[in-house]
């Protein structure tokens, strides 16, 4: 198949993607923060030629699904394959799991789209193009270039979340996390409770991830709209696992959390707390032991390496601890095969990750669903990107549910850590009840 790319004079994702925000299955992989960094380069994916659903043999699937493209030069690394979202349910699929708690949102363990044409910005250079085959590329830059302006930002429409638990049963399942810990099942388990809300008349899904993208900037953001008033809107700072054109591995585990300061002095104290923090510190390297290993299951013997261990990372509303594990994929490897040995991930798990996933299921009272899974592509070539799906709304049966959590540890204190899970999720709060 004859493949070209076609430049693209349209400077704005948003504004192509508006036109198609409420498309049965369309996706932006939008890059909001970090433009020379990691958040170079925003992605747009329409009319998929198939959508994976069926979790059962989900991995063999994508494998089977994932044509083989050669990758054309000097431009962004996605040009065509898979992308959608993975959810954290999806995890039932690698282990042997309890089932007994509800889903009531009722979406799909996994959404996945092959995509032979998608748009593609290099927020680096300014530049875009549409890559597929001749036909379909020239009719889609024509189509995107022709997209209205963007409007203006709408903050008309509010509503109020709540939380589903009142915080005496959140702090009360917090404290039988922390006597697993200390009756030697876990060393860590990452708790979450979940907000919900209804979807106000007039507020439609993109409007909402356009209020959530400008509270909370973030290099791994998504909007990926799943058919009528049904969305997943992410504003994730968090890498989870990215292949290179040469099989290099990268995921970047987030553990420890700070609010930002009202100053620059709060905040560079805030910072500097987060940096000498033992118990952050502690808990960050939980979760790195744990990616190496889970790292370790398809990669060469001795490439796995650690480069970057508990720095400091400032995003518009929070500072995380961040650390980095790298790796090279072995040979026969691919990154399905690496999706499958690290899913899913372990910042919103736990160590051993098993045992974690266990008291989770036993105490939060409904399932994830995509929340806390990932928002991934998958090239054509073997290149990957993806995001842990954490600052994330699902938008469902006339429902907004947000849903945040922590690591928590043998020192935690459950009062300490239900107000963490405020701070992380004051963005997607604001989002939906308005700018304070």
């Amino acid at each position: 198949m004859s493949r070209i790319a076609v430049p693209l004079a349209q400077p704005c994702p948003l504004a192509a993607f508006a036109p198609h925000a409420g498309d049965p299955f369309a996706l932006l992989l939008d890059s909001a923060a970090e433009p020379h960094g990691r958040g170079r380069y925003s992605y747009l994916c329409l009319s998929p030629k198939v959508v994976l659903t069926e979790s059962r043999g989900a991995f063999q699937a994508l494998a089977g699904l994932l044509p083989r493209l050669e990758p054309l030069p000097d431009l962004p690394p996605f040009q065509g394959g898979l992308a959608g979202y993975l959810g954290y349910d999806l995890g039932r699929e690698v282990e042997r799991l309890p089932t007994h708690q509800p889903d009531d949102l009722g979406l799909p363990p996994l959404a996945m789209g092959l995509f032979e044409c998608i748009a593609a910005w290099d927020h680096a250079q300014g530049r875009a193009w549409v890559i597929g085959p001749a036909e379909q590329a020239r009719a889609l830059a024509a189509t995107l270039e022709a997209a209205p302006p963007l409007p203006a930002l709408d903050w008309s429409a509010t509503a109020r979340f709540r939380a589903e638990q009142d915080p005496a049963a959140y702090r009360a399942a917090l404290a039988r996390v922390i006597a697993y810990i200390h009756g030697g099942d876990i060393f860590q388990a990452n708790l979450s409770q979940r907000f919900q809300a209804p979807l106000p008349a007039g507020l439609s899904p993109f409007m909402l991830y356009r209020r959530l993208r400008h509270c909370s900037p973030a290099p791994f953001a998504a909007c990926l709209a799943l058919g009528k008033s049904l969305a997943l809107l992410s504003a994730s700072p968090e890498r989870f696992l990215a292949v290179d054109g040469g099989g290099g591995v990268e995921t970047r585990p987030i553990k420890g959390t700070r609010p930002r300061g009202a100053t620059p002095a709060e905040d560079d104290a805030l910072a500097a707390d987060l940096a000498a923090s033992a118990k952050d510190r502690a808990e960050n390297l939980m979760i790195v032991d744990l990616m190496r290993n889970d790292l370790a299951r398809v990669c060469r013997p001795g490439s796995v390496r650690v480069p970057e261990l508990f720095t400091v990372e400032r995003f518009s509303t929070v500072h995380h601890l961040v650390s980095a594990v790298t790796g090279q994929l072995a040979e026969g490897a691919g990154p399905v095969d690496l999706l499958r040995a690290c899913f899913p991930g372990g910042s919103i798990t736990g160590a051993p990750k098993v045992r974690a996933m266990e008291i989770i299921a036993e105490l939060e009272p409904l399932r994830r669903g995509p929340v806390f899974g990932s928002i991934a592509w998958i090239g054509g070539d073997g290149r990957m990107d993806s995001n842990i799906a954490i600052r994330t709304l699902t938008v469902a049966r006339g429902r907004v549910t947000a849903r945040a959590g922590g690591g928590i540890v043998a020192e935690s204190d459950p009062q300490a850590e239900y107000e963490e899970t405020l701070v992380k999720a004051r963005a997607m709060i604001a989002s939906l009840e308005g700018p304070s």
